[in-house]
């Protein structure tokens, strides 16, 4: 599903203009992205979160030229879902 079909679908369930609705989603995802990049976690009861998550430091390999290199410490955005997302994903056929 492409988010032009996320607005389509929410647009015909609601009856609100698709221009309303891709407004709504794009400052949605603006807020979220914000917040993660200020190192703040969204929570979102029912569906999951989006988490900034901390990588370790590691050496990593390059192996057709056989060299190592080392990838800093470094931050990336996950997303966890709830409890009741998973079950209700585990469930489908």
């Amino acid at each position: 599903m492409t988010k032009a079909d996320i607005v389509n679908e929410v647009s015909r369930k609601t009856g609100i203009s698709r221009d309303e609705v891709l407004r709504t989603l794009e400052s949605f995802m603006d807020t979220v992205k914000n917040s993660l990049g200020k190192g703040e976690n969204v929570y979102m009861r029912t569906f999951g979160s989006f988490i900034v998550k901390q990588r370790a430091a590691k050496t990593a390999r390059n192996i057709t030229k056989n060299t190592t290199i080392k990838i800093p410490a470094h931050k990336i955005p996950a997303f966890k879902p709830s409890k009741e997302f998973s079950a209700m994903v585990k469930k489908l056929k």
